[in-house]
């Protein structure tokens, strides 16, 4: 009797914990009802997030330099470098003779008088703003050089004494820049006059910049001899989308075959017109130069020609609260879902920032650490309840053990009774 007694109760027990359960699911507003089974989440996390543009280049000097020769006042002579030689600033180029060579000599010693005359201008002012220095706060009163005044720009009667000297020291510096100029202009103009003086028949033409010898003009045609520079850029073309994002100054990273390691650089110049005319039937090219940083004397020297993988940093944020792009669901306004303590489902509306690699930064909403719903397979309702599914991996038989009895059959208790 005990054994059918026994089995009658179980019977009972679960008709009633079934219809409790039934009635449940079936009641409107129910929890039940509003429970979303949730299988992926994730959390708001700390995180660097970079928008880039990907571009080809390839590596070229960085500047080039043409050289003239005026044949109708010279006669040419000989050159006296070949193409593919290493030169430096002053280095001979070739010589030729000029036909009006008086005409040469007297010019070039005009154009020393003039610099001279100017550097002993410039002297004299300095004289003069020095000497108005000295009487600033000793006699606030003192009569001013009209020059002196109208170069510093301020009104001395109403200016104090330590901005009327100030104004005063940055003039005298200015003045000095341009007094050191004059000097190598002179230097310079001594040289070739020297030159014309020793070879009286022969003017020798000579290199501004270092670099290499590109190619020489045998027949004379302009320009008779191009030198580009031994500093190696990156050259290549932005399309219309990309020049709305490219900016000078951006760092960049480029990788090659011909190079172990990786370029780093900014950009230095971006055409705002396009290589080729503009077409209906041809994408716009917009040509760009990046300039690559040297990183000391061991670099390995960059081949001409090399084909190198381009990125351009055009905005990175680092630090800031980022979430999967799948995460942000749009109604009029974005928003993600939040998965409370509670058990909850919460819809938060966020303010957007920085999206690039898969991220979407948040300046406003659930902050780091919070957890939150990856995009749902179902329509999800707000301040729904939710469940996952159960990980095993980290269900661990000692926990259990270390409940009590009353602990087992409370939890066991709000487990059926809350749903």
């Amino acid at each position: 009797m005990s054994g059918n007694w026994k089995i009658a109760a179980v019977s009972i027990a679960s008709i009633v914990l079934i219809t409790v359960n039934l009635y449940l699911i079936e009641k409107k507003e129910s929890k039940v009802e509003r429970t979303v089974f949730i299988e992926n989440w994730t959390k708001v996390k700390k995180d660097t997030i970079t928008d880039t543009i990907q571009t080809n280049g390839v590596i070229k000097p960085v500047e080039e330099y043409d050289i003239y020769f005026d044949a109708k006042k010279n006669d040419f002579k000989k050159f006296l470098v070949k193409e593919g030689d290493s030169i430096t600033a002053g280095s001979s180029l070739f010589e030729y003779k000029a036909t009006e060579l008086d005409a040469l000599k007297a010019s070039l010693e005009a154009e020393k008088t003039a610099a001279e005359g100017e550097r002993a201008g410039i002297e004299e002012y300095i004289g003069k703003l020095r000497s108005y220095q000295g009487t600033v706060t000793s006699e606030p009163e003192a009569a001013i050089d009209e020059s002196v005044e109208k170069n510093l720009n301020i009104d001395i009667t109403t200016s104090s004494s330590d901005l009327i000297k100030s104004n005063i020291e940055q003039e005298m510096y200015k003045q000095e820049l341009e007094k050191n100029r004059l000097d190598e202009k002179v230097k310079m103009l001594d040289a070739k006059l020297s030159s014309i003086e020793e070879q009286s028949s022969a003017i020798v033409t000579t290199s501004e910049a270092d670099g290499v010898v590109k190619n020489i003009n045998k027949n004379l045609d302009n320009p008779i001899i191009s030198i580009v520079s031994t500093n190696m850029a990156i050259e290549g073309y932005f399309s219309g989308e990309e020049m709305k994002k490219a900016e000078v100054g951006m760092t960049i990273k480029a990788s090659s075959s011909d190079s172990k390691k990786a370029l780093k650089g900014t950009i230095g110049r971006i055409h705002s017109y396009p290589a080729e005319e503009p077409s209906l039937k041809k994408d716009n090219r917009f040509p760009f130069q990046a300039l690559i940083e040297p990183e000391g004397e061991e670099t390995e020297p960059l081949l001409v020609g090399s084909k190198v993988n381009l990125t351009v940093i055009t905005n990175e944020k680092a630090g800031v609260p980022s979430v999967p792009i799948e995460a942000v669901q749009y109604q009029k306004h974005p928003y993600i879902y939040k998965l409370t303590n509670k058990g909850h489902v919460d819809k938060h509306y966020i303010t957007k920032g920085l999206k690039a690699e898969g991220k979407q930064e948040i300046i406003k909403g659930p902050s780091v650490g919070d957890v939150i719903l990856l995009k749902p397979g179902v329509a999800v309702k707000n301040h729904s309840y939710f469940i996952t599914p159960i990980q095993f991996e980290k269900v661990k038989a000692g926990t259990y053990k270390k409940f009590t009895s009353r602990e087992k059959v409370r939890y066991l208790l709000l487990g059926i009774l809350e749903k």
